[in-house]
């Protein structure tokens, strides 16, 4: 399987992952949704429907129920990930 065959990513989607340098399903499944997020978002502006949309296919679910179910734990997450580069950039 690959990223084309999930679930949620169009081709702009897919396109914004492998200009972030993720262009397999087991690159996008070692760094999980949100440091894939993170690491498409230093390429690409992108929304956070971009994060449900991983984590979603990820998942197996439509990025619309990630985005009501999971949305704060993604958003601490991301948080987390977000402070942690700041850290080490410093």
């Amino acid at each position: 399987m690959n990223l084309a065959d999930l679930p949620n990513f169009g081709p702009k989607s897919q396109q914004m992952l492998a200009q972030a340098g993720i262009l397999t399903l087991e690159q996008l499944r070692e760094l999980g949704a949100v440091r894939a997020f993170v690491q498409v978002k230093r390429t690409s502006n992108v929304s956070l429907n971009l994060l449900w949309a991983i984590e979603g296919a990820l998942s197996g679910r439509h990025w619309q129920e990630v985005a009501k179910h999971d949305r704060l734990s993604l958003l601490l997450a991301l948080e987390d990930v977000e402070n942690e580069c700041k850290i080490s950039q410093a």
